[in-house]
């Protein structure tokens, strides 16, 4: 699973090798699934503060599939980057749930 993690001037550049570790535990039973996991980052309202301005949103490229993507928004990058991880999971699950339902069942 390869992790692109990008962001909007307003964030520091150091926060990539800190985001990494948070999005791998939280997605680790797709790991060999996802082929490539885009995480983009913006401070809404730069150097201003205000209730959830950071946007976290997290595009997943799943193995024969096409993209799936999902956004959070809360006041810190961290909290925004779990949400959304979080979210991803719950997605997956879903999508993915869904496909091994229908192979297990097969064809209707």
């Amino acid at each position: 699973m390869d992790i692109q993690i990008r962001h909007d001037d307003n964030l520091p550049g150091d926060i990539n090798d800190r985001m990494v570790p948070i999005v791998e535990d939280v997605l680790e039973r797709y790991r060999h699934q996802i082929t490539t996991l885009e995480v983009h980052l913006a401070d809404e309202n730069g150097p201003k503060r205000a209730d959830g301005d950071i946007r976290c949103t997290i595009e997943a490229h799943v193995e024969n599939r096409q993209p799936t993507a999902v956004t959070a928004r809360a006041n810190d990058v961290y909290t925004a980057v779990n949400a959304a991880a979080k979210k991803m999971l719950r997605k997956l699950d879903t999508e993915l749930g869904k496909l091994r339902d229908q192979s297990v069942r097969g064809p209707a």
